[in-house]
């Protein structure tokens, strides 16, 4: 009752300042995670559209099936493909290895940003920010403020981080910034081609306004409605709290077991829900074995909250801390999908033309206070270092693709719809402008792509870099601050040339500047500003003469 009467008085714009200072933040995440919440339905029993129920054409003969599997925050060293694995190679990932090993391994590919939905806007349209505006992550109404007051009150030696509330109050609804509706996605670019296009997962592009995955070309959707992956006592759960990270302690608190399916009332997933995305992946699998099918499954796995199910977790093994064995137990599930998924495609037929690509959205996260899951690149998610962007692309096709091919060029997340396309057979959309390539050329070996001044690029606000061949620039506005690597001697960016090469500065400051002349500018601005420690996790004390990197959102 008590905490009831405090809320009511914050809620009215009266008493915050009487608070005592300890409880502030408890209350404030109690306000801002119990508004709006609607109540789960129990599981429902999905009826997925069925194709036809005999072939017209075989499966041999038909466009591919192409499956595009996306993780979440998972750290390039997790992958056993890169020679590390989980804890030291304690817990290593078989299966997504064999989409490597069995096709094409791109070996310096990149996310498009460094934290999320940019990166899955980029994977949609094949295009940068700078022409769609989709720039950065959108949270929910009140993450910003508190993850800053959070993060500012705890002993940890950084910096301070900002946070504009004005600005903020006059943002759009949290489901009102996606993609905007004018722009083509790579669902629409199949659809065209006869393909029946099913998301499952994760979508963070939008939900209202025609944002959603129904209004951007997919005819079926089963969408992720809350961060939780099974809820907090539930008997099979086991859970690891990271109470250094702010992010963390928001998802706690804002807690749902969730999802929706085709946009309709929210219910109780059916499980774990790796696993039970996984479920639901192989229905469609089966329901679609006899026409031409595009399954974007967008786990949310391994993105905090950690949780994992009791066998994964007693499966790994006597890993310490706890926190790392829980991220291995949720990296075993993850890899576990992929295998079913494979399995599937075997049992019906349709393995040898169906089109396996496999990537995660950003690199692993340094709020988890696991050092090692980037290893040996340096920085974490939401920074542009390599740990921050560099990202697993592999790619299977048994008819097209020789098993064991491995690609050196530098290739990223806007090339994805390029090359899906093509490899339906489908015609790119008239009139827009797509930055990506098609990367079929370098996986069947059958040819090589050329990049305007051999340049990808990323951004986020006043942090923006750019790699030419070798080359990469990374310019950080707030402290102005400016890091220039030669990665073909300096793969992990010790040794910044920022001053000894200003030939090379002014290079690529201008492929920095022209890329920016064009662009239609953020469609909302970003309202905080974090400080990263670029060596450390968030678990370690920050101490003078670390190097921090400013992250505005």
């Amino acid at each position: 009752m008590i905490k009831k009467v405090i809320v009511s008085l914050i809620v009215t714009g009266l008493g915050i300042g009487v608070l005592a200072y300890e409880y502030r933040t408890d209350i404030l995440l109690y306000v801002v995670t119990t508004q709006d919440r609607p109540e789960n339905a129990p599981t429902i029993n999905i009826s997925w559209e069925t194709g036809p129920e005999t072939a017209e054409i075989p499966a041999s003969e038909r466009p591919p099936n192409i499956i595009f599997i996306l993780a979440d925050d998972l750290g390039i060293n997790d992958i056993s493909t890169f020679g590390g694995g989980v804890a030291g190679g304690a817990v290593t990932t078989p299966s997504i290895d064999a989409i490597a090993h069995e096709g094409a391994l791109f070996t310096q590919a990149y996310a498009g940003n460094a934290t999320c939905a940019p990166s899955r806007a980029m994977i949609m349209t094949g295009r940068y920010p700078t022409r769609t505006g989709y720039e950065f992550t959108p949270v929910p109404r009140g993450m910003g403020r508190l993850v800053t007051m959070i993060g500012n009150e705890m002993d940890t030696g950084l910096p301070p981080a900002y946070y504009d509330r004005e600005t903020d109050e006059q943002q759009p609804d949290y489901l009102d910034k996606g993609l905007p509706t004018e722009e083509v996605t790579v669902a629409e670019v199949l659809k065209e081609r006869g393909y029946h296009t099913v998301h499952i997962g994760k979508w963070h592009m939008g939900r209202s306004a025609g944002m959603g995955p129904n209004d951007q070309g997919f005819d079926e959707t089963l969408t992720m409605n809350g961060p939780l992956f099974l809820e907090e006592n539930d008997p099979n759960v086991v859970n690891a709290k990271l109470d250094f990270d702010p992010i963390d302690r928001f998802l706690w608190a804002r807690g749902r077991f969730s999802s929706t399916f085709n946009g309709g009332a929210p219910f109780e997933p059916g499980g774990y829900v790796t696993d039970y995305w996984t479920d639901e992946s192989l229905k469609v699998i089966e329901a679609n074995k006899n026409r031409p099918f595009f399954l974007y499954l967008a786990h949310w796995g391994v993105h905090t909250p950690l949780q994992a199910t009791k066998e994964d977790f007693a499966a790994v093994g006597e890993i310490k801390p706890h926190r790392l064995r829980v991220y291995a137990a949720m990296v075993r599930s993850l890899d576990r999908s992929v295998r079913r998924i494979e399995e599937k495609l075997k049992q019906e037929g349709l393995a040898e033309n169906t089109i396996i690509i496999f990537s995660s959205d950003n690199g692993g996260a340094g709020y988890l206070g696991l050092p090692e899951v980037n290893a040996p690149y340096r920085g974490w998610k939401v920074t542009m270092f390599e740990g921050g962007i560099r990202a697993p692309i592999f790619m299977k096709w048994p008819a097209k693709i020789v098993a064991g091919t491995k690609v050196d060029a530098p290739v990223a997340h806007i090339d994805l719809m390029p090359t899906m396309a093509a490899a339906a057979g489908a015609a790119l959309p008239q009139g827009v402008e797509i930055d990506g390539l098609n990367l079929l050329p370098l996986a069947t070996g059958t040819g090589t792509i050329e990049r305007v001044n051999d340049a990808l690029f990323w951004q986020s606000g006043y942090l923006r870099v750019v790699r030419a061949g070798d080359w990469k620039l990374q310019v950080e506005g707030r402290q102005n601050k400016k890091w220039l690597y030669d990665l073909e001697s300096d793969p992990t960016e010790q040794l910044n040339l920022a001053e000894v090469r200003p030939d090379k500065l002014a290079e690529l400051q201008a492929l920095l500047d022209e890329h920016a002349a064009g662009s239609r500018g953020p469609l909302y601005p970003y309202t905080t500003e974090g400080p990263i420690a670029i060596d450390k996790t968030l678990a370690d004390k920050i101490v003078p003469g670390d190097e921090v990197v400013y992250w505005p959102n």
